[in-house]
């Protein structure tokens, strides 16, 4: 019997599907965690300390701290949802921020409800690595609510980024003492809790009482002081508003107008787009991992105060980096980029060369080498990316479809990396095609049931 219309566009759709699988995978260039050359990624003489933010629905499921000794798990602390920004300290114990639900204290929220803050932890506890110590609030909701970084300081105490009140915190013996609330600088929602609004997302300490922070849905970085009278005073911004489009920072009911100006301050995407985890260089020169553009970026101050890259990262080995959220420049001139969604971590050299790489379980946030020795070492040092030829970032991809590989990512850790925009695209016409098949199939068989008999 000859198939009917619907038996055809069903097959239609299964063999586009298989095709779109197949083709892919043979044709990809899947490297996340393969050696660039012979040895690399087998390298034990050095130690990667990963804060994994896990994955999952809503992304707060399977957060874990780890220690990789070369590519291989050393030990794994896994008692929150998430974990975030990690560093060893001088005591051999790591300071993490997290977030964690179930907690019975609750202030203003009911019972059990989530928490953010940071945690220490003792690696080397007799009962396995093992939290000593913890500073948390009660929050609103799991998600964008976090402390995501934290920075200890000189004196005792640590100054971290609170995104449930979109503001940078210095906590002393658990109380807190000083405090930079963003809605100084940006336009402030009614209640800040209730939307992800600005995502202050890292905070480091960069001079005496100065810190850098990334205000991430503004684009931009803020340098913050804390004045001898205990206020806060911005000495400066990277990438300030130019007055030109701000749609890149008022999508999906980020920033507004909330004073009727018609203006939000938002920084140039092309620049920085939705960043994470900005490195000082030393003054005039900042590297960071620009994150909606998907690439490792260093910019440097130039001679009227504006910013603009100088050496560029948007690919290696073979591979293009997909929103990428930290990147440290090593004292061997090296870069260290945790490449997120494509579950990975590499090291590369100043050419863009990948010398170390691992592939991780579960989606990253954050990588630091251990002993933590960053450098103040510019890219005007190193050879340059190619050559001394600037890479051009290219596009992003279609949005809708970046955005469902985002998902795809997050709750199917076990995709593998190729499945990106256009293979989402070819799977959403293969369904759309097996679907009109059955409606075409059960449509022409009720015809066919109306029909008198002979």
């Amino acid at each position: 019997m000859t198939p009917d219309r619907g038996t055809w566009l069903v097959l239609a759709g299964v063999l586009l599907f298989g095709l779109t699988v197949g083709v892919s995978g043979t044709l990809a260039t899947d490297r996340a965690g393969t050696p660039a050359e012979p040895g690399v990624g087998e390298n034990t003489s050095h130690e990667t300390l990963v804060g994994s933010q896990g994955g999952g629905t809503g992304w707060h499921q399977y957060g874990s701290v780890y220690l990789l000794n070369g590519s291989d798990v050393a030990w794994r602390e896994a008692s929150a949802d998430s974990y975030f920004d990690v560093q060893r300290l001088e005591d051999g114990t790591v300071l993490a921020g997290f977030m964690d639900s179930g907690y019975e204290q609750c202030g203003e929220y009911e019972s059990p409800c989530t928490h953010t803050g940071i945690r220490i932890i003792d690696p080397a506890a007799a009962d396995g690595p093992t939290v000593v110590e913890e500073y948390s609030f009660p929050v609103r909701s799991q998600s964008n609510s976090e402390i995501h970084d934290a920075e200890p300081l000189p004196g005792g105490g640590y100054a971290m980024t609170d995104m449930d009140h979109e503001r940078v915190i210095v906590v002393e013996n658990g109380e807190v003492v000083w405090q930079w609330n963003a809605s100084t600088l940006y336009d402030a929602p009614a209640d800040p809790t209730r939307t992800d609004w600005l995502h202050v997302n890292d905070i480091d300490r960069v001079g005496e009482d100065r810190f850098l922070v990334s205000v991430r849905n503004a684009n931009q970085l803020v340098i913050v002081e804390r004045t001898d009278d205990g206020g806060s005073e911005v000495v400066e911004i990277i990438n300030e508003d130019d007055d030109g489009e701000d749609a890149s920072c008022r999508s999906n009911t980020q920033l507004r107008d909330t004073d009727g100006d018609d203006d939000v301050r938002c920084g140039d995407p092309s620049v920085l787009n939705h960043q994470h985890n900005p490195q000082w260089l030393g003054d005039g020169a900042v590297l960071v991992a620009d994150s909606d553009n998907d690439r490792v970026v260093e910019l440097h101050r130039t001679e009227d105060g504006s910013w603009e890259p100088v050496w560029v990262l948007d690919r290696a080995q073979g591979l293009d980096l997909r929103w990428p959220r930290d990147a440290d420049r090593l004292p061997n001139g090296h870069t260290l980029v945790t490449d997120t969604l494509n579950k990975r971590i590499f090291e590369v050299d100043g050419n863009g060369t990948v010398v170390w790489s691992v592939e991780t379980e579960r989606i990253p946030y954050e990588a630091d080498r251990v002993p933590r020795e960053l450098t103040g070492g510019r890219s005007a040092d190193l050879p340059r990316y190619e050559g001394d030829e600037l890479v051009v970032h290219r596009s992003g991809g279609v949005p809708v479809l970046s955005t469902l590989v985002v998902g795809v990512r997050a709750v199917a850790p076990w995709a593998p990396v190729w499945f990106a925009e256009t293979q989402i695209g070819l799977t959403l016409v293969s369904l759309a095609l097996a679907i009109a098949g059955v409606v075409v199939s059960v449509r022409d068989g009720d015809r066919g049931d109306d029909e008198p008999g002979d």
